[in-house]
């Protein structure tokens, strides 16, 4: 199963991130996949949006402040099970400080 991952991304305060996986192996799905994304933030006040195919899958949802790597199946966010077209991953910072955040994406 392939994976895209975001390692130690810096989320400044107050602030949006970019679409993450733009540039990635499988940001455009070109038939329908599956999609398991897991993510986890340094500190608590990070959201997440998921965004395929032009679908909310998450819209500006809280994850997991656990301050690590995700780990399987701790860590999964959401399981999607025909994923198809452009898949938009960002985060959002509700606080006053940066944090880091990590994410991986499986596809397939």
């Amino acid at each position: 199963m392939p994976r895209m991952t975001v390692q130690a991304l810096s989320v400044a305060a107050n602030a949006v991130s970019s679409n993450v996986l733009a540039g990635q192996l499988y940001e455009f799905l070109d038939r329908p996949m599956p999609l398991l994304l897991a993510a986890t933030a340094a500190a608590v006040g990070i959201n997440v949006t998921l965004l395929v195919g032009g679908v909310a899958i998450i819209n500006d949802q809280p994850i997991s402040q656990a301050n690590r790597f995700p780990v399987l199946p701790d860590d999964v966010v959401t399981a999607v099970r025909r994923a198809r077209g452009r898949v938009i991953l960002t985060f959002r910072n509700t606080t006053a400080g940066a944090i880091l955040v990590n994410a991986s994406v499986d596809v397939g």
